[in-house]
């Protein structure tokens, strides 16, 4: 599978140059290998949330995502909550944070790493 591209023609995921740029910020104080696995996972206000870890394992299956020195991971599973979203990251008059645009969710909470399909 090449970056960018989910399995079966599903819509791709994106990583746009502020969130890659901040990504690039982040890894370079971490030891080499270190990437950014973003997941779904079953929780949350709105019953899903997105979760946010550093990594040095990849797995066969995950989605690659890489621009600059950004490298983003994404599980097949979280692959199908996230198809067709955006991963940015906004500054703004309250604060720092990176934000996914999901055409997929149907609802979201305030905090903006919860939603609902």
């Amino acid at each position: 599978m090449t970056q960018n591209q989910t399995p079966q023609g599903e819509e791709t995921i994106v990583l746009t140059d502020a969130a890659a740029k901040r990504v690039a910020q982040i890894l370079s104080k971490e030891e080499p290998g270190t990437v950014l696995r973003v997941s779904v996972e079953g929780g949350g206000c709105s019953g899903f949330q997105y979760r946010y870890d550093l990594v040095t394992e990849r797995e066969d299956d995950d989605l690659v995502l890489e621009k600059d020195a950004a490298t983003v991971l994404i599980d097949p599973i979280s692959q199908q909550y996230m198809a067709g979203s955006q991963i940015d990251f906004v500054s703004d008059i309250m604060g720092q944070s990176f934000q996914i645009k999901n055409p997929q969710a149907t609802a979201g909470c305030g905090c903006g790493t919860s939603f609902s399909i």
